[in-house]
């Protein structure tokens, strides 16, 4: 790489964990230009994954969320523009406008602007001082300060930040019910039978589960929203209303600006998402190496990723994004692990019991081959269904179901399956 381009300025437009870390990545390898990375929040770049569980419990702060601190950016020259917003981006002047009237040029341009909170069209909701959602600090710490032990809360979708936040709720004496549309939880991310033991589970720790519901009204008092009628006619009194039902990338600013745009930005396998501009993070819809076509993650792991790629792409020694998507949550005293993609599954193999109290892996296989896998309680078996999907070798499904036959992945050829360690 030339030392001209190690000399360019680059602008990262969003101040989460995919531009805190990509900034960071730059300094470390060796970049010399100026860095500039401006963010909507009034906050450092930092962490969500803590916001729907450690920060909603009390237990960490705002501060021990940042990916670094204040003197970090000081120290590694990091012009940090926080609270403040960009307008447009002209592709040929390379430049943007940002609200504050700046005006910057950029010879390298990173977009990782996120995401927002999918909103209900009761545009009144908007207005009720009891509605939240969950995807900053400001949300999470406005939900900490309304809940109390009794509260009524009613969590308008049944996916994992809903789950999540409830059961959190639950362990802060609050009263819940859950609403989800579809007639199982979690029905965009998991088999039935998986679905089937976060609905236990949650019933269990005494929440109210509504399945095949949705809202159809809303009761106001004094502006708030006091009660929900369902679609099956019953009607649930609350205090507080979350509202957890997915989120729309912020890829407005991107259209605008004549990049290509199809439910996030559309980027190549180095993040690439035009001449001298990238897209990483939760807005990015990137080449999927296991399936084919575009996906769109919205992941911690594939901020943290895809950061690291696009800054190495800029730094002069690219390498293609390939890896295995991987998440988790944290619900109550159990932690779920999830690593690839099951859409398009047509055969679950369960290892183990799904059963309350029990450990489990479920692999899921299209194909013959294992493309995802969903583990409670078992890592080393997480790890290795992690390590067949990007083998792509064929499964021995007999191997997979049997708890005695330790899980292997071969890492010889693609013909070779699962087997015994």
């Amino acid at each position: 790489m030339s030392a001209h381009a190690l000399d360019e300025r680059v602008v990262v437009v969003g101040g989460g964990q995919a531009g805190g870390e990509l900034v960071a990545r730059l300094r470390a390898g060796g970049h010399a230009g100026e860095i500039v990375l401006i963010g909507t929040e009034p906050h450092l770049p930092y962490t969500r994954p803590p916001l729907s569980k450690t920060f909603l419990r009390g237990e960490a702060q705002a501060e021990e969320l940042f990916l670094r601190s204040a003197r970090f950016y000081e120290e590694q020259d990091i012009t940090v523009l926080a609270d403040t917003t960009v307008n447009s981006i002209d592709l040929h002047a390379k430049t943007l406008e940002c609200d504050d009237g700046t005006s910057l040029a950029w010879d390298k341009l990173v977009l990782a602007t996120g995401g927002r909170p999918r909103r209900l069209p009761d545009a009144t909701l908007n207005d009720a001082s009891n509605v939240h959602y969950v995807r900053t600090i400001d949300d999470a710490a406005r939900l900490r300060a309304g809940t109390r032990p009794g509260t009524r809360f009613a969590v308008v979708g049944g996916g994992y930040v809903g789950l999540e936040v409830t059961s959190v709720l639950r362990r802060l004496g609050a009263e819940v019910t859950v609403i989800e549309a579809a007639d199982r939880l979690l029905a965009r991310v998991t088999s039935p039978p998986v679905s089937e033991f976060f609905r236990q589970l949650h019933e269990e720790e005494g929440v109210d589960v509504r399945l095949g519901s949705q809202v159809e009204s809303y009761e106001y008092v004094d502006g708030d929203v006091a009660a929900l009628r369902l679609s099956d006619g019953s009607v649930i009194e609350v205090d507080q209303v979350l509202i957890g039902i997915g989120m729309i990338p912020n890829d407005d600013l991107a259209r605008a600006a004549g990049l290509t745009v199809d439910n996030g930005i559309v980027v190549d396998e180095y993040c690439r998402a035009g001449s001298d501009v990238y897209a990483i993070g939760d807005v990015s819809r990137h080449p999927d190496p296991q399936n084919g076509g575009f996906r769109r993650l919205e992941s911690m792991p594939n901020a943290a990723a895809q950061a690291r790629h696009a800054a190495e792409d800029i730094l002069g020694t690219p390498a293609p994004y390939v890896d295995v998507p991987w998440f988790w949550s944290d619900q109550y005293d159990i932690k779920f692990q999830c690593a690839g993609l099951n859409t398009g599954y047509d055969e679950i193999v369960v290892r183990g019991d799904i059963t309350i109290g029990s450990q489990f892996t479920v692999f899921y296989l299209k194909d013959g081959r294992v493309c995802s896998v969903d583990s409670l309680g078992r890592p080393a078996e997480y790890a290795a269904g992690k390590a067949l999907i990007a083998g792509a070798a064929p499964a021995d499904r007999q191997a997979l179901a049997d708890p005695s036959i330790p899980l292997r992945a071969s890492r010889r050829s693609r013909e070779t399956s699962v087997g015994i360690r």
